[in-house]
């Protein structure tokens, strides 16, 4: 395939060419923008599938999201996007928002009043702390002003403010379900940047939340905070890509990318059985396969892309008889602290949480347990016989229902989530900086800028956006402006 690039000197009568390499949702985005502009596209995707971590599936015949399984509907990319390719009449509102820790022996309620664990007041997380866990977070109040002049850990902050005990009873679980790492190494401008900015200004971390609180009142939307999609979330990377298809763009499976090199007047994009060109790259991929691509044109970006961190994780999808699971607790799940030792790190009752996934099956109870955390790599290497009885075992303590499934799926997901550590902000902007100095190059994904759908889009959008800024694929533009 040739580059639609002009060879003369005058305007462009083409719509250009830009090849995107991923067909995870971040890829998928970045090519639903460029198609919707009229570019012309082509997205590269390595392996038989499409959707990255986004994956459709079933157990015992019921549909089933095997992996991400929502959408915050607070940020408008990912419920727009879902209605731009024809799924807004398929969004739907979990069917409780009630969720549950389990810690120190017992399912308790999940509090309110925290901004990711982290408290406005004492009072908020009476019943999960211990009383003397409390007081300590009302100690805050007499500790010199917050200094923050610099990034830090979002676990050993809270931990030095407001004591040890409200990290790891709620920050950690809390925040191991967005990113499967510690807290005590997590970044806190790139995991909590509202309470980040909000601290520094207040002087206090609990009057940082109850600042970030106020601002969120002010704003208030009305709905839910996260929407799932009726069939799956699972099911919006195809629904995008037959809109990609619909609007011109080519999608190629299985056609992993060799090297990355720059033309003077585009790109080359080597397969392992041809070179495609290209006006313009995006990059959507995980930070290793990233970094390999980038290292013959920005060693300085390839090098700071490879030190990005992934944790791995298992998902353990059980479905029992739901006759036999009259007894589990009502809500839509619930999280598990790190230092109570359980294997598990979250649950899901999908039954309970999405209407869709109950009226599907109305014999069936499917629920969901989550298993692995930064630093915890050897979780995976287990067999799945080992991981489903350590999940079932866990499941079982938890919530008392001894039913056995009649079914039962393994989703491994290796190096599956990014970590952000402290100064991972600083590193994102260097990296940014140098890939700039390429032009017609972009980079998006979750290694970057967010771990969540919604973040995981608008950067693809962003990307795109970039490409669309130079003015080199515009009909009627002179060749070469914005180089």
């Amino acid at each position: 395939m040739q580059s639609s690039q002009d060879t003369g000197t005058g305007p462009r009568t083409d719509p250009g060419h830009v090849v995107v390499i991923g067909g995870g949702i971040t890829g998928l985005a970045a090519a639903h923008r460029l198609v919707g502009a009229g570019v012309r596209v082509t997205l590269l995707e390595s392996t038989d599938r499409l959707g990255g971590k986004l994956l459709a599936g079933e157990i015992e015949g019921t549909p089933i999201d095997l992996g991400a399984e929502s959408l915050l509907a607070r940020r408008p990319e990912a419920i727009d996007l879902a209605r731009a390719v024809g799924l807004g009449d398929r969004l739907q509102a979990p069917a409780t928002a009630t969720a549950a820790l389990w810690t120190r022996d017992a399912l308790r309620p999940m509090p309110k009043g925290h901004v990711m664990g982290v408290p406005g007041t004492p009072e908020a997380l009476a019943g999960i702390l211990s009383p003397r866990g409390v007081a300590r977070i009302a100690e805050e109040r007499d500790l010199p002003a917050v200094e923050l002049d610099e990034d830090v850990a979002i676990g050993a902050f809270a931990a030095e403010r407001l004591g040890r005990e409200v990290v790891d009873r709620l920050v950690e679980p809390l925040l191991g379900g967005v990113y499967a790492g510690d807290a005590y190494r997590i970044s806190m401008q790139a995991a909590v940047p509202h309470l980040f900015a909000a601290a520094k200004k207040r002087g206090s971390l609990l009057a940082g939340v109850q600042e970030v609180q106020r601002r969120a009142r002010e704003q208030q939307q009305d709905g839910p905070v996260f929407l799932g999609i009726e069939g799956g979330v699972g099911t919006l990377p195809e629904a995008v890509a037959d809109a990609v298809r619909a609007g011109g763009g080519e999608i190629l499976h299985r056609t992993p990318v060799i090297a990355l090199n720059r033309r003077s007047d585009g790109w080359e994009v080597r397969l392992t059985d041809r070179t495609l060109t290209a006006d313009a790259v995006v990059l959507a991929v995980p930070a290793g396969p990233a970094a390999t691509l980038l290292a013959a044109e920005s060693p300085a970006a390839a090098a700071e892309v490879d030190r990005i961190e992934y944790a791995s994780m298992a998902l353990v999808t059980l479905a029992f008889p739901r006759s036999a699971m009259t007894g589990l607790p009502a809500g839509s799940g619930f999280l598990v602290p790190p230092v109570d030792g359980r294997t598990i790190k979250a649950s899901t009752f999908s039954t309970q949480k999405w209407q869709w996934v109950r009226d599907r099956s109305p014999e069936l109870f499917v629920l969901r347990a989550s298993i692995g955390r930064h630093g915890e790599e050897e979780q995976l290497q287990r067999e799945d016989a080992e991981l489903i009885d350590a999940a079932s075992g866990d499941l079982r303590q938890a919530t008392g229902v001894t039913a056995t499934a009649v079914a039962v799926t393994v989703t491994r997901w290796t190096r599956g989530l990014p970590q952000y550590p402290v100064g991972h902000p600083a590193r994102v902007a260097r990296i940014h900086r140098e890939v700039a100095k390429l032009p017609g190059l972009a980079l998006c994904g979750a290694a970057y800028d967010g771990v969540g759908i919604p973040a995981c889009i608008a950067g693809g959008q962003r990307a795109a956006d970039e490409i669309l800024a130079t003015h080199t694929l515009a009909p009627g533009t002179d060749r070469g402006a914005g180089q």
